[in-house]
């Protein structure tokens, strides 16, 4: 069954969620933070509100898991599950930098289907339904497709990596493969959309601070374009599930990378401290 409407609905939405976010963004906006400590603005808010409704009122059948709306756990027993993080990237939002995005992706049995990640401040888009389509859209409207890399193996290996959450780990994971090419960016989506058009080769993050709703709409994307992404174990991430955490960190790279990368950091994981 073709899911083209449900990848238009989900492309409107984040179009018209990106320009809302955009109107907010000014000095002094008012940070607010969650009992965890991640912030929240009034943007976050009101892009939720706006891309629920118009969810919703497409696929009322449909269960919908929102960053800024306490998960009631129905989306258990849906097969059909829309994950939104109306701002991917909240802290380059405030800091006013570009590197955040409002990702809505769709989730059938488990398994991410349709993504859309779409950058307020630049106006880019990118989408993608799984063995249908996969597009990255320029404010005039013109696409291309998205194709990730060749690269297979070192050298030459272009990294992108976290911004706010960074860690050493990072950085024998890049002494292990030669890797002297890395670029930061703020949202998880971004970071994934990189790779899915081919800019990078390989993202990869060993923490355990992203939710469902950061990984949703970037897996369908890059998958629909032919990469991949795992947990750093190469494992698929696991949707379904009453945890909301990714708790064994990202990978997601042009596909063929991802075994090298996967077993690089195992030998990391198995090498003795000190």
């Amino acid at each position: 069954m073709s899911l083209a409407r449900e990848l238009e609905v989900a492309r409107a939405a984040a179009l018209e969620a990106a320009a809302l976010v955009q109107r907010y963004r000014t000095p002094g906006i008012r940070v607010d933070h969650k009992h965890e400590g991640e912030p929240v603005t009034e943007a976050d808010i009101a892009a939720s509100a706006l891309i629920v409704e118009r969810l919703h009122a497409a696929f009322p059948a449909d269960a919908i898991l929102s960053e800024e709306v306490p998960d009631d756990g129905s989306r258990l027993q849906a097969s059909r599950v829309w994950m939104v993080d109306p701002i991917d990237g909240t802290r380059d939002f405030i800091r006013g930098e570009n590197g955040y995005a409002v990702m809505i992706g769709l989730c059938i049995d488990g398994r991410p289907r349709v993504g859309v990640v779409s950058q307020p401040p630049t106006g880019i888009t990118w989408a993608g339904s799984v063995g249908e389509t996969c597009w990255k859209e320029l404010p005039d409207g013109s696409r291309t497709g998205l194709r990730p890399s060749e690269r297979k193996e070192p050298p030459g290996i272009r990294l992108v990596a976290s911004k706010s959450h960074r860690t050493h780990d990072i950085d024998l994971f890049r002494k292990a493969l030669g890797i002297d090419d890395e670029i930061n960016v703020g949202g998880v989506g971004l970071k994934v959309a990189l790779v899915a058009e081919g800019s990078r080769d390989l993202y990869v993050y060993p923490g355990s601070r992203t939710k469902l709703w950061d990984a949703c709409a970037p897996d369908a994307i890059i998958a629909a374009a032919g990469g991949r992404l795992s947990d750093t174990y190469g494992d698929t991430l696991v949707y379904d599930q009453p945890d909301l955490y990714n708790r064994r960190g990202l990978i997601a790279s042009n596909g063929r990378l991802h075994d090298l990368v996967v077993g690089t950091i195992a030998l990391l994981r198995a090498k003795p401290i000190g």
